[in-house]
């Protein structure tokens, strides 16, 4: 019988590894010069998001035959509905920051076992910065545990968002002042909160899977807290895989939050697989 805590031990250090190679080969990739084009809906992307894709692709299922797959840059199947464990892959997360050479890019890879992620990296090869969890087993950057911040009032908080959005008229509760600043990827903005390195971050349009996945499981084991903008539970794996918005903070912000997006209604699932920008 399998010991389920080594299993996802062995599923870290594969992806792990796999997130290194990749980055790796993204950086070669870029320094070789990009082919460069663009997806439905107009957003960039670029032949190492195809290659990394492919290598990690090679690299993950070719050691885990078993376990499903879905991944930005891969047509999806409905193969892995019945997979008992998954790979949830974005080749580049930021490919708007890699082409430009901006650090702020990273790989998120995630192994997901009945709807919630078990094992999760994010590295961000620019910086240096390798975040993973497994479940119930903590959080790390670069194998130091991290803790997402203590900060309990959401006045002068440090958050990741659009601060035209949060500055609008259209909020029924208006926000406190706020300290807003942009990252390009969702993943890394995620593995940030989780750092303490910042107290939130808030998108209200629905996130692809391979965007948040990784980021979620490290977020709760470093404490935070996530959800969809009415405080709704994620699930992954499902024949739509996408979320219908991101709240990522620090525990005690999340329901202050939650208390001011809520009345916002949830935006119509329309969307073509797009990278943030």
């Amino acid at each position: 019988m399998s010991d389920p805590v080594r299993d996802l031990t062995a599923d870290l250090e594969l992806i792990r590894a796999a997130a290194v190679a990749a980055g790796d080969l993204a950086l070669a990739e870029r320094e070789a010069g990009l082919k460069i084009w663009s997806k439905p809906g107009g957003s960039p992307v670029t032949s190492a998001d195809i290659a990394v894709d492919a290598l990690l692709r090679d690299a993950l299922l070719g050691d885990r035959p078993d376990h499903g797959w879905l991944s930005e840059e891969t047509a999806d199947t409905p193969d892995r509905l019945s997979a008992h464990r998954i790979f949830v892959v974005d080749p580049i997360d930021g490919t708007v920051a890699y082409m430009k050479g901006k650090p702020w890019w990273c790989i998120p890879i995630a192994v997901v076992e009945e709807g919630r992620p078990v094992a999760a990296v994010i590295h961000a090869p620019a910086l240096g910065e390798t975040f993973t969890a497994v479940l119930g087993g903590g959080a790390f950057l670069n194998d130091r545990p991290i803790t997402a911040s203590d900060t309990a009032d959401l006045d002068d908080a440090s958050v990741l968002a659009d601060a035209r959005l949060m500055e609008g008229p259209h909020w029924p509760e208006p926000w406190p002042a706020m300290r807003y600043e942009k990252r390009n990827a969702i993943a890394y903005r995620m593995a940030l909160v989780a750092a303490g390195a910042f107290d939130a971050a808030i998108a209200l349009t629905p996130k692809w899977d391979w965007d948040v996945c990784a980021g979620a499981l490290i977020v709760e084991e470093a404490g935070g807290r996530v959800s969809d903008h009415h405080g709704g539970p994620w699930r992954f794996n499902r024949s739509d895989p996408r979320q219908n918005s991101l709240v990522c903070s620090a525990p005690a912000l999340h329901p202050l939050i939650v208390r001011r997006t809520a009345p916002i209604p949830l935006a119509p699932r329309h969307l073509t697989p797009t990278d943030a920008s």
